[in-house]
């Protein structure tokens, strides 16, 4: 048995919407009155008697961007409304896309009910449910038929190099609508820097406090777009495009193999000092330790474990096993003679980072002086007055650029004393290090150790 309209409306409020967009429609009986009528006479039919009218007077109906449906539909989210009345179904929406949007993702989740007096439409009955459902039906297969043709059209500008369109650009570009691709802005300085200081040891951590991004996820896709090399990815096909690359190949290449290294670097969580910083001389393989007896350390390389093919370089590969405890004693004795040789505090940048608050007195002067110039300007009104603040005013903007710059050498600065004290100290603070700050410190100071039989060679950061 099907529930009345006040059952349906369990308490809440039936909103009469009425839209008219050009005086013509008075004519053709849709006036504001004439809807009012109907739609009043059909609520005293059935017994409703809390209900409002929601009128948008002068709006198209090819959209939903009128005041009163937004409205209604935030009092609908907020469940004060449990039906939407309208005369005739194109005073909601000429748009078949906007009628089916509004059922399935806001009348419908929030239970609320539609009834068209002119077509019959009426969602509080069965049949008028299993219509909405055959809409819905066609409206998706109308919807995955949109996303098939633009797919489609969107791989052939993307083939011809054209960028795929406005939204989502790339860091360091604009989109040229005209042309249809990339242009490098001023931020294209930046993605180099960015990709620079990176090839010299900085991490995605230190480069977002650096530059003006979004953390250290955005560092990561900068670093790992594909665009920046003159290309686009679509949908996993990597295809030339026709903008300007801001990275040359040999920095990409480059980078990849960094993030390679580092990715392996960070999933080692080792208690052995040297674990994922050693590498076979001979074929190439990482080196790992191995228990050796009782109480034995061997390391060895990762081709002569057969159990592990996916780390097998070479099967045949027969360099020597050594003693874990010999290798460790031997690289860091070496380590403590290269720091010795290499402390290297960099004075001039330490320096040339004290202009941030040069800057920063320079800043409030000139703040000050534009502040006491507009009291002048305000008592008297002399225009060369206004001139003369509108220099200063470019005075200060250009303090303030430079000010942003400093900011970012001074991270650089922190970054490289940092990685300089952790030189100059190692040796003095080796023996009070925990395992966890030993294998950081050799991460700051070593990028890779070879080992060919018993020759061990050690390429340094720095």
């Amino acid at each position: 048995m099907e529930k009345s309209l006040n059952e349906i409306l369990n308490g809440r409020k039936a909103a009469l919407y009425i839209r008219v967009s050009t005086d013509a429609q008075y004519e053709e009986g849709y006036s504001v009155d004439a809807q009012k009528q109907k739609l009043e006479q059909y609520c005293n039919l059935k017994d409703v008697t809390d209900y409002e009218f929601y009128i948008d007077g002068g709006w198209s109906g090819s959209n939903i961007d009128r005041p009163e449906i937004k409205r209604m539909i935030a009092e609908i989210k907020d469940g004060k409304v449990g039906a939407v009345i309208v005369y005739k179904l194109d005073r909601l929406s000429r748009s078949q896309k906007d009628t089916i949007s509004l059922l399935e993702e806001v009348f419908n989740p929030n239970d609320c009910s539609f009834i068209s007096l002119n077509e019959n439409f009426d969602t509080t009955t069965s049949f008028g449910k299993a219509v909405v459902g055959i809409l819905s039906v066609f409206a998706q297969l109308e919807r995955e038929n949109i996303r098939e043709r633009t797919r489609m059209g969107m791989h052939e500008r993307v083939k011809s190099g054209c960028w795929m369109g406005g939204g989502r650009v790339p860091f360091g570009y604009d989109y040229d609508a005209n042309k249809d691709i990339l242009v490098p802005n001023e931020h294209a300085e930046d993605v180099r820097q960015i990709f620079d200081l990176y090839l010299q040891g900085y991490s995605t951590t230190q480069l977002a406090k650096m530059f003006d991004v979004a953390g250290d996820r955005h560092i990561t896709n900068i670093l790992d777009r594909v665009t920046y090399l003159g290309k686009i990815n679509f949908n996993g096909e990597i295809i030339d495009g026709r903008h300007e690359p801001i990275i040359d190949e040999q920095t990409w290449n480059a980078v990849r193999e960094e993030r390679r290294k580092r990715s392996t670097k960070g999933m080692v969580t080792s208690s052995y000092l040297l674990t994922g910083f050693v590498y076979c001389g001979k074929c190439g393989a990482r080196m790992r330790y191995q228990k050796w007896g009782k109480d034995g350390l061997k390391i060895y390389c990762c081709s002569q474990q057969h159990s592990r093919p996916e780390f097998v370089v070479d099967p045949d590969c027969d360099n020597l096993k050594l003693d874990a405890c010999d290798v460790e004693d031997a690289v860091i004795k070496d380590l403590f003679n290269y720091t010795r040789q290499n402390k290297r505090i960099d004075r001039s940048l330490n320096v040339k980072a004290s202009a941030l608050q040069t800057l920063k007195q320079k800043y409030d002067v000139v703040s000050g002086r534009i502040k006491r110039l507009y009291n002048l300007y305000a008592a008297g009104g002399d225009d060369i007055l206004l001139e003369t603040i509108n220099e200063n005013k470019n005075e200060l903007a250009e303090i303030s650029r430079q000010i942003e710059n400093e900011k970012k050498l001074s991270a650089v600065v922190n970054d490289l004393n940092e990685k300089n004290k952790t030189i100059a100290t190692i040796e003095d603070s080796w023996n009070s290090m925990s395992i966890k700050d030993k294998r950081k410190a050799i991460g700051i100071c070593i990028e890779r150790i070879e080992i060919t039989d018993t020759k061990i060679s050690i390429k340094y950061a720095f």
